[in-house]
């Protein structure tokens, strides 16, 4: 067993409103990025500037690209950077106490890739993917840390709700920064800035670092820096290898544990690749301007806050396993809708369903998975092997969506793909259900 228990968190810390707040409040402060770089703006931005010569091949790095193909795999590969990276970091957050330090890194590399965008136009495409890649780094490592905070700052039987309360913090905010950003590029005259310009886009990615910045600083004012005072002592890395190696060598007894991160691995590599690319697939593939992906994307974030706390609420009452197994039928049933879409308005009805299992299943699989951890003062070693099934996927699901595109020439075929994804992670989640009382099962190999 990992040494210390879940019962030396300080009572002040753990259930502590003022920490909960501040630690939810940092999905307000990231999920503008998530939004506004990877979702709604950058994307059709970064489309428009590589096919201002008339045709969607970009020039990159010694070869031709279709713009959206080299989109996807800037992601992947910045998402396999720190997925590589990150059990390491996490196992020397652990054992150094610096988990916060960690975070903080990461949350300004982000923030300050994210506002280095606003010299990105149609002359440095290198800059744009490098800052993008280093964006969607700094909010990957960040992210990790973050969700290590969960089981040492609110109880089991908290943790779907405070799980919940920052998924939904992160959709109101983005949302409220998203509709100032679209106001100030569909209306620059209203702020003074020239028409027919990138500046309110470049602007745009500016305010979102600033804010990411800006937000998590009563973040990191209010959490706690070092919860179980771990000795501060040199050899780092040294001492990260080898929790990193203790850590691998328990996760692998605990098979509960073990078979929930396979399910998760592959149904999320599924649910990430779609959002990622769901703006994408409305521009080039139902032929939708630019005013009806933002209602998309506005239907799915303002959806998905109550579709958080309504998975949440489902797990209350049937478990958690069930309410996400219901979230992965209805996100097979997405992939089938829109293979064989093709109107605007039923590309609505879709983002609705999209963000109603949106927040619902991001937010109960990271609550699901604190809650089947075992007590350790570990969290950050446990949590980055759950970054790794997330952000591995990411990368597989990225690639494999942008590949199948460039061989069949249609997204249509990449999003029927990602159907395989989902079966396989409910496979996985299907044989954690017929183990015979699974809490009890849960916790006899938690306690030997």
């Amino acid at each position: 067993m990992t040494e210390g228990t879940d019962s030396i968190v300080p009572n002040a810390v753990k259930g502590n409103k003022k920490i909960i707040n501040a630690w939810a409040m940092y999905d307000w402060a990231n999920s503008v990025y998530s939004l506004t770089i990877t979702t709604a703006v950058f994307p059709i931005y970064f489309m428009e500037v590589t096919s201002q010569s008339g045709t969607d091949i970009v020039h990159f790095l010694g070869r031709d690209f279709k713009n959206s193909a080299l989109y996807s795999y800037s992601l992947s590969i910045a998402f396999l950077f720190i997925a590589l990276l990150s059990p390491l970091l996490s196992a020397i957050a652990d054992a150094s106490g610096s988990k916060k330090g960690f975070m903080k890194f990461f949350a300004w590399l982000g923030g300050i890739s994210c506002a280095g965008l606003f010299f990105f136009d149609s002359t440095n495409l290198w800059l744009g993917v490098l800052c993008f890649m280093l964006a969607s780094i700094g909010y990957s490592g960040s992210i990790v840390f973050y969700n290590s905070y969960l089981p040492e700052i609110a109880e089991p039987k908290d943790q779907d709700r405070v799980s919940a309360k920052g998924y939904a913090l992160g959709y109101i905010g983005s949302s409220i920064l998203l509709v100032l950003n679209l106001m100030m590029i569909m209306k620059p005259g209203l702020f003074g800035i020239p028409e027919l310009t990138t500046l309110p886009a470049r602007i745009s990615f500016l305010i979102v670092g600033i804010w990411w910045i800006g937000f998590s600083a009563y973040t990191f004012y209010h959490l706690p820096s070092n919860v179980y005072h771990r000795k501060r002592e040199g050899k780092y890395l040294l001492r990260g290898y080898h929790e990193l190696i203790k850590v691998w060598k328990e996760l692998r007894k605990l098979k509960y544990l073990t078979r929930f991160l396979l399910s998760f691995f592959f149904y999320n590599m599924g649910v990430q690749t779609v959002m990622y690319v769901a703006t994408i697939f409305g521009e080039k593939e139902i032929r939708l301007g630019t005013a009806e992906l933002i209602i998309t994307v506005l239907i799915i974030q303002f959806v998905a806050i109550g579709g958080a706390f309504f998975f949440s609420m489902l797990s209350s009452k049937f478990g958690n396993i069930k309410a996400l197994m219901l979230a992965i039928f209805i996100w097979v049933g997405i992939c089938i809708g829109a293979y064989n879409l093709y109107e605007p308005n039923s590309f609505y009805i879709l983002a609705f369903v999209v963000g109603l299992v949106m927040g619902g299943i991001q937010s109960l699989s990271r609550s699901t998975y604190s809650k089947m951890l075992p007590k350790t003062q570990d969290h950050a070693s446990y949590f980055s092997f759950y970054d790794v099934c997330d952000k591995i996927g990411l990368v597989l699901g990225t690639a494999s969506y942008g590949l199948i595109e460039e061989i069949t020439g249609s997204m249509r075929n990449s999003v029927l793909a990602l159907i395989l994804f989902f079966v396989v992670g409910l496979f996985f989640l299907l044989r954690s259900m017929v183990l015979k009382n699974t809490e009890e099962e849960m916790q006899t190999e938690i306690q030997s």
